[in-house]
Formats: structure tokens, sequence, C-alpha cells
């Protein structure tokens, strides 16, 4: 599968010593390549792995073996993979867990307490793990609870690589700021249960990301009404894979929806 790229870039923040900057702004051109990989191995320098493993989970490979696992459910499948950070929402059982393996050295929780909401920003070697608080409604919609969501945004090998959570709401001016411009954007499309898919298309849209990734989908009906959604402006490509490797000179040129099929690491 041979997909467009090349980046210009403007100022970069503040980075580890070892973590390349990402710059959240990048505009691609130019051709290159996006494949699959072995989970975790043979990762080129500056490359990071995308592994779609359930629902509304995806680790994350950085080049240095930094593993991150989103929406971490306590299961992962059979292989003993212990991820170096694990994020979590609350939303339902299918995105956290009360148990999760104590060898994960950092577990973080995308709510708050009474007293404050979540607040993370983990540099972890090649990898800085962040978040912005959304609300969310309460059981089956009904009230609300401030910054009961979290937005997770993963900085690693100079991308920006964001995963949605379980969102409620269209970001504010202020919270889209926060998050900046994501390369990579891991997105709810069950139509319902987080927002109806014209407002998701939209937050999408805005976010301006290279890749979009469809996650949270309970049929594959909801899957086809957010791909035509999008359609229009993205290109449309469903890859038959669980998992890719990236690299920021390898972003598409054009928007794409990037199809990948759930499966647990054995």
């Amino acid at each position: 599968m041979r997909l467009p790229l090349i980046l210009t870039f403007l100022a970069s923040p503040v980075f580890a010593e070892n973590r390349i900057p990402s710059h959240c702004i990048a505009l691609a051109r130019g051709p290159e390549l996006v494949v699959p990989a072995k989970f975790g191995e043979g990762l080129e320098k500056d490359h990071v792995m995308i592994r779609y493993i359930d629902h509304a989970s995806f680790a994350i490979v950085a080049d240095d073996g930094t593993v991150a696992v989103t929406d971490y459910t306590g299961y992962l499948g059979t292989a003993d993979l212990v991820p170096d950070v694990v994020t979590m929402n609350n939303a339902h059982s299918t995105h956290w867990t009360a148990d999760p393996d104590p060898r994960i050295e950092h577990v973080l929780s995308g709510w708050g307490t009474a007293e404050a909401p979540a607040d993370h920003r983990l540099e972890l070697g090649g990898m800085l793990v962040r978040n912005v608080t959304t609300d969310t409604r309460g059981p089956f919609g009904e009230g609300a609870r401030a910054d009961g969501n979290s937005i997770y945004i993963f900085e690693v090998g100079g991308l920006c690589i964001g995963h949605l959570g379980h969102l409620h709401q269209i970001p504010s001016d202020e919270q889209y700021a926060t998050i900046g411009r994501l390369d990579v954007v891991m997105v709810p499309v069950d139509g319902g249960y987080t927002m109806r898919v014209e407002d998701m298309a939209g937050v999408v849209k805005r976010l301006r990301s290279s890749i979009v990734i469809p996650m949270h989908w309970f049929s594959q009906s909801s899957l086809e009404a957010f791909l035509a959604e999008m359609s229009g402006d993205f290109r449309i490509v469903e890859t038959g894979l669980s998992e890719i490797d990236l690299a920021l000179r390898d972003l598409p040129a054009d928007p794409t929806v990037m199809v990948l099929e759930p499966a647990y690491i054995d």
C-alpha cells in the first residue's frame, strides 16, 4: 500500500533528550511508504508502530521499545506483554480496569477527583504522554460529569498521536488549542454512545489529522456510516491489517482514514 508524503514543520517544543520533537502542525506532501511491522520488532529509528487491539485499545510502540496502551482493560491477549504506560477512561468497563497488572509502572486515569481533573504529562524516553480532559454524560445519557473523559496525546517519533477516548462533546476552542494539530487520531465511530457521526466527523476535520483510525464501533453499519461521512474529504483505505508502521516523513499528502482490524496480542 503506497501513500504520499514528506513534511514541513515549524517551531518545536521543549523535549526530552531521547525524544525527537513533535510539532502537531505538519503539512504533508511527496511520496513514501506506510507498511506493517511485526509487533514491536524491527522498528526503524523514528518510526512508530500502532496496533489495534480491541474496541478502544491500541498499543503505541516507539523505536526504543517504549509501549503505551490506550483504554486498558486488563487483557491484551495471551502474550505476556507489560506496557510501560497504560491509559484508561471510565465511561464503561471496556475502557478501564480496577485491577491493572501490578508490573505496569505507569497507570494513568482519565478522570480526576472532586478536587481536580486528571492532569498528566509523562516523559518516557522516546515518548511523551499528556492529556486534555472533556466532559461526559452520566449513565444512559443522564446528567453530566465535568472532565470525565481524557483525550490522550502521545508525542513520539516526531508524530502527534491522539486518542479521543469516550468523547461526548465537541471540544471548545481552548481544548482544540491544547490538543494541537494531531498527525494521527483514533476516533470513536459508534454514532451514539459517544457522539453523532456528523459531529464526530466535524471534530476530526477540525483536528486536521493526516491519518484517522476508526475505533469503538459496535457493528459494521456504524463503521460504514462514518466512512461514508468522511469519504468526501478523506481518502478511505481498508488495510485488512491490525497494525501499521509510521514515520513523520511517511504521512499521506491527502488526509486518509485507515481502517484497522482489531486483534489481540498473542
